[in-house]
């Protein structure tokens, strides 16, 4: 969505140092502060719910008078902030409350042919509810929208024994064979995620995890990590790591994949796989002996991971790589919104981050390694891991 004129004389923002590279990068934690500075003295309010299945984020945000100047920029910072909590939480819907103007102009942003229909047609996939629809509703008080509740998740932190490991990312899959907290073996095989076939990839999961496993005596435990929402049963309620297998097939033959995955490598030994970036935040937990963390994990796109102060997950599908970090009008889109999004995370944490700017930093470069080249700009990953190999 375009960024009203009235509204970029309070929310474009550049860093004091600026990026020299992106020098029109305009971070939307600046422009989050200096909205937030600006609005102090304003007495309404807009209050929003996004419920889900164990849970509900809630948010309240100063805004503007209606008919004001300033109205717009309220009503597009609203927009990016229920953005970034629904990939941060996920949602079946989102309840509104506040000032009819900016309560009706976000129903229709989040409708279908809104700004951000990729959102609301994603998230009934993301909730494992690809039937049900994303609904957006405005009701007339705060006290009428639930209130703000989260699920915390324990997850075991040790790794004694003989423990069997892969993370599944856009380039490759990783695997990891752990006895009494020592690695035995680790190895990176290069998949092609694009590939339309699920038996492909089970296969080359499974030929992965094989080569591996074959340093250990026995295998009393599998962990797993990968992009997207995983179930606390372990399913792939959505995960883009299988972009193009059908609607039906994905149904059929993806959702439980790591569960046959592990009877094929062991029977039925413990199984726990979460999200690639969560792995990340729990990592850091066990190594600063802390909690409160928010991990990042970048790769061939970005993961990111929370938690809280007991060291737990928090129940969030944690896909931040969808959020807008850039707020700048010429920002670059990405591939995976088809283009309805520019300054997500996907472009700037991560190994896109790198190649987007690499000509510009003076990287001799093959024409079609060069951004914004068709040849990078789709969600294949070769080009790109080829272009980084340049970089390095």
């Amino acid at each position: 969505m375009a960024m009203p004129r009235s509204a970029m004389k309070l929310l474009l923002s550049r860093p004091k140092v600026p990026a020299p590279l992106d020098p029109n990068f305009s971070p939307l934690i600046l422009a989050k502060r200096q909205y937030l500075e600006a609005a102090k003295g304003c007495k309404d309010e807009l209050h929003w719910a996004l419920p889900r299945s164990d849970g509900c984020g809630r948010y309240t945000l100063p805004v503007f008078p209606e008919g004001s100047e300033e109205a717009e920029a309220s009503s597009y910072l609203a927009g990016v902030l229920i953005q970034e909590m629904i990939w941060q939480r996920s949602a079946s819907g989102l309840m509104l409350c506040g000032p009819p103007g900016i309560c009706n102009k976000l129903k229709a942003d989040f409708s279908v042919g809104g700004a951000y229909e990729f959102e609301i047609t994603s998230m009934p996939n993301v909730c494992g509810t690809p039937d049900a629809t994303f609904s957006v509703t405005i009701v007339a008080s705060p006290a009428d929208l639930p209130a703000a509740k989260d699920t915390p998740q324990v997850c075991g932190k040790d790794a004694s024994g003989c423990r069997l490991a892969f993370d599944l990312g856009k380039s490759d899959i990783k695997t990891v064979a752990v006895q009494d907290n020592v690695v035995l073996d680790s190895k990176e095989t290069e998949w092609d995620v694009t590939n339309p076939d699920p038996d492909y990839h089970f296969y080359a999961i499974l030929a992965a995890m094989k080569d591996t496993a074959a340093k250990l005596p026995k295998i009393e435990a599998i962990g797993g990590s990968a992009t997207g929402t995983i179930s606390p049963d372990n399913e792939a309620t959505w995960c883009d790591i299988f972009p193009n297998v059908p609607k039906d097939v994905y149904k059929a033959k993806v959702v439980d994949i790591f569960k046959r995955l592990a009877k094929e490598m062991a029977g039925d030994v413990p199984l726990k796989v979460i999200n690639d970036g969560e792995v990340t935040a729990l990592a850091a937990v066990a190594k600063i002996k802390s909690g409160n963390v928010l991990g990042i994990s970048m790769g061939s796109s970005e993961g990111g991971g929370y938690a809280n102060a007991d060291g737990n997950l928090m129940g969030w599908i944690n896909e931040l790589c969808y959020i807008k970090l850039d707020l700048n009008p010429e920002a670059p889109t990405d591939p995976w919104t088809k283009g309805a999004h520019t300054g997500t995370s996907h472009m700037y944490l991560g190994q896109r981050g790198a190649t987007k700017l690499a000509a510009k930093a003076g990287v001799d470069l093959p024409q079609n390694y060069i951004y914004p080249h068709p040849d990078m700009c789709t969600i294949k990953h070769e080009d790109h891991a080829q272009c980084l190999k340049l970089i390095q």
